[in-house]
């Protein structure tokens, strides 16, 4: 699920070729999108027109879907995650509808996945404290009914990273 307001139509998966230059500009961009063209093209080897035209070109792929300043949620006093792990007996059209809107109405809720096998969708939630979450949750079930919900508190954030693996050669975009 993508963020709202960030929804691109899906694209029409035609292959996008990237050589060696486009994976070193999409690895410089992931890790850092604010770096000026003068910078990334004296990074990869080039002049800034080419670059520029390259990621003009990735863009429209798709394979380059928007730019965002990734912020820190301590900072912000957003201290803990919780993965939310939902079971659901519904599953027509009308309840899929409601529960994806309550879930894009909701800025806490930063991730969301449907998942094969027997949990139905898991959550990412960043939210102050335990009540903070609470009040999520109980406004939540009283939107949408919900079958079962477990919540699992993230102790420590190990790994975190929106930097893609880059494969070589031919890509859907």
């Amino acid at each position: 699920m993508t963020e709202p307001g960030s929804q691109n139509p899906p694209s029409p998966q035609t292959p996008v070729r990237l050589d060696e230059v486009d994976r070193k500009i999409l690895s410089l961009l992931q890790r850092d999108a604010s770096l000026s063209l003068d910078q990334i093209a004296e990074r990869v080897g080039a002049s800034k027109t080419p670059v520029w035209n390259r990621i003009r070109k990735l863009r429209e792929a798709g394979v380059i879907r928007r730019q965002v300043a990734i912020l820190d949620p301590e900072a912000l006093g957003l201290e803990a995650c919780f993965f939310v792990l939902i079971r659901t007996s519904e599953h027509d059209r009308d309840w899929a509808a409601r529960f994806l809107k309550a879930l894009r109405d909701r800025p806490e809720v930063i991730e969301a996945h449907r998942l094969a096998g027997d949990i139905d969708y898991i959550l990412k939630v960043q939210v102050r404290n335990a009540r903070a979450y609470d009040r999520f949750y109980q406004s939540l079930i009283a939107e949408v009914k919900i079958h079962n919900v477990t919540a699992l508190l993230s102790m420590e954030e190990i790994k975190s990273s929106s930097a893609l693996p880059i494969p070589e050669g031919e890509i859907h975009g």
